[in-house]
């Protein structure tokens, strides 16, 4: 496994593999890897013959009183994770490496962006896209591969990619969890013994609203409403950014559940602690 840390030798590496004929996978990471990530590396190496890993922080994801300077970084367990899972190769540049020093350009997805938890975190998608964008123009993957624990960001970078008409296939996989249904995410690293019991309330409420639409309730906002209330109840969960049932292509908000074979997507994030933790399912309708 080799460690790339310029663009131009990325891009350069990655051009000789796709002249070569190979499949080209790209699972892009902000690095502290955990079991989610490794699934994400072991589809990639199932359906890829060559595969990169990119570690990078991205700053202009975060906002001003974001956790940025905090974000857990471990490069040295990353790298034993990684060469175990059979990654090839890990593009790991610095922050002047992918912006320089006078960076003006980005993408966003117009509405896609500002809902959901583009509402709480303004301008987070538009630095998400960018970068993604940088990480698809220099690596020219044929598949790139997200989890489905950050489910908007999956929709708004699929948009992106038919709107720009980028020639990379996106694929969407399974949210890993934790025995009690905690998804797994690097934040969870900043949660207390007590706050992290708390935490795995977020997945019980989301099967809880599963649970009232298999049950016959077609009122998704009372739904909306019952489920904000009992995560409010929850010690340790200091704000509820938002509980919404909404369409799982579109994600326009949904006031009722329709005819069988419908999907919804439950998705929620709520402060547990000084912690900001996002969760969702999908919803079929029987």
């Amino acid at each position: 496994m080799k460690v790339v840390k310029k663009l131009n030798e990325m891009s350069k590496i990655s051009s000789s593999l796709i002249t070569k004929g190979f499949v080209l996978g790209l699972v892009p990471t902000m690095g502290d890897l955990h079991e989610g990530h490794l699934s994400l590396v072991r589809l990639a190496k199932s359906q890829c013959q060559k595969l990169i890993m990119s570690i990078f922080v991205n700053p202009t994801q975060f906002g001003p009183r974001e956790d940025f300077k905090k974000y857990p970084r471990d490069f040295e367990g990353d790298y034993s994770k990684a060469i175990k899972e059979g990654v090839d190769y890990i593009f790991l540049p610095t922050d002047e490496e992918m912006y320089g020093t006078d960076y003006k350009t980005f993408v966003e997805v117009s509405k896609l962006g500002s809902i959901m938890c583009g509402r709480s975190r303004p301008g987070h998608f538009k630095g998400v896209c960018t970068v993604v964008l940088k990480l698809f123009n220099i690596i020219k993957p044929n598949r790139a591969y997200f989890g489905q624990k950050d489910y908007q960001q999956v929709v708004i970078i699929k948009k992106m990619v038919e709107d720009l008409n980028l020639s990379v296939d996106i694929v969407s996989c399974p949210t890993i969890r934790e025995k009690d249904g905690l998804a797994l995410s690097s934040r969870n690293k900043y949660l207390s013994t007590e706050e992290r019991k708390s935490a795995a309330e977020l997945y019980r409420q989301l099967n809880l609203a599963a649970e009232m639409i298999g049950g016959g309730e077609r009122d998704l906002g009372k739904i909306e409403k019952i489920i904000t209330g009992n995560l409010k109840k929850v010690k340790h969960i200091k704000k509820v950014d938002y509980f919404n049932l909404r369409d799982n292509v579109s994600l326009k908000e949904l006031k009722h559940a329709g005819v069988s074979g419908q999907k919804i997507l439950a998705a929620t994030a709520v402060w547990v602690g000084g912690t900001r933790l996002i969760d969702n399912i999908i919803i079929k309708i029987e």
